[in-house]
């Protein structure tokens, strides 16, 4: 294999770890989640936004930071979260959930607009 194809698919394996941590996470049953009493939507929440900006994160990894793919990597996220609300419906006990979907993307927007921002400070 040539250098150049290892290295882009090098950059692709945070993005694929996200997804399959994502997966499994939304693989577990509804009664084999853990509650988080007072704090259970805060903390499952926030858990779909910082997944999900991770995942965004990881992507615009994949194409080498260019801040001219911070939609396409936002695209993705977004998609992913459909496919993994999708998924859910499979999962004993869970329900797939267009609020999911929609905190997932704030994740994902909030750290691409992070990383834009770090981005073009480092460029100045």
């Amino acid at each position: 294999m040539k250098l150049v194809k290892k290295i882009t698919i090098s950059l692709w394996l945070p993005a694929t770890a996200m997804m399959v941590a994502i997966f499994v996470f939304s693989s577990i049953p509804s009664d084999s989640m853990p509650s988080f009493d007072w704090a259970d939507f805060l903390v499952k929440k926030g858990g779909h936004m910082l997944g999900y900006g991770l995942l965004a994160l990881a992507y615009l990894y994949a194409f080498k930071l260019s801040p001219t793919k911070l939609k396409i990597a936002w695209v993705l996220a977004f998609l992913y979260a459909i496919s993994d609300e999708f998924h859910q419906t499979f999962v004993l006990g869970r329900q797939g959930s267009w609020m999911d979907i929609a905190i997932d993307s704030i994740g994902a927007t909030i750290a691409l607009l992070w990383a834009k921002k770090k981005i073009s400070f480092q460029k100045k």
